[in-house]
C-alpha cells in the first residue's frame, strides 16, 4: 500500500470515528455532564455508546495482539503492563475531572472544533498544554 492510499484509508477512518462521536453524542457536554451526574438527573444513553467502544475496543486489542503488523503494514506496539503507578493514577484522576467539568473528552473535543464555539478551543489549548507539561514531567516509580 502506498503513502497515499495509507493517508486516505487514515483520514477516511478518522471522519468515521469523528461522525460515530458526533451522532453517538459525545461531542454534547451536556449529554455527557448529565450522564455523569448519577445522583441528579441520569441519562443513562451513553452507556450504550461507551459499551459499544469498550466491546470494539476488546476486540481490537485482542487482535491486534496476536499480530506483529498492522493492516497498513506498521508494527504494533503494545504496551503489555499491568502495573497500577503514580503517573497513571494522576493521569486517570485529571482525565476524570476535566471530563466531569467540561463535557468533553480528547476525541469528542477534537471532533467538536468544527462547532466554533470557544469553550471548544479554550479546553483543546488546555489540554495541549497539560498533555506538554505531563510529558516534562518525571515521575519515580518504585
Amino acid at each position: 500500500m502506498n503513502h497515499l492510499t495509507r493517508r486516505i484509508s487514515e483520514y477516511l477512518v478518522g471522519l468515521l470515528f469523528g461522525a460515530g462521536l458526533i451522532f453517538g453524542g459525545m461531542t454534547n457536554p451536556s449529554k455527557v455532564i448529565g450522564f455523569l451526574d448519577f445522583l441528579g438527573m441520569w441519562d443513562p444513553s451513553l452507556a450504550f455508546v461507551m459499551g459499544g467502544a469498550v466491546v470494539i475496543s476488546f476486540l481490537a486489542f485482542r487482535g491486534a495482539k496476536q499480530r506483529e503488523f498492522s493492516l497498513f503494514g506498521r508494527v504494533i506496539m503494545l504496551d503489555d503492563s499491568k502495573s497500577i503507578d503514580l503517573r497513571l493514577l494522576l493521569g486517570s484522576a485529571l482525565f476524570g475531572i476535566g471530563w466531569g467539568l467540561s463535557g468533553f473528552c480528547p476525541g469528542p473535543a477534537i471532533a467538536s472544533l468544527g462547532t466554533g464555539e470557544w469553550k471548544v478551543f479554550l479546553f483543546v489549548i488546555a489540554m495541549m498544554i497539560g498533555s506538554w507539561v505531563a510529558g516534562r514531567i518525571q515521575f519515580r516509580t518504585y
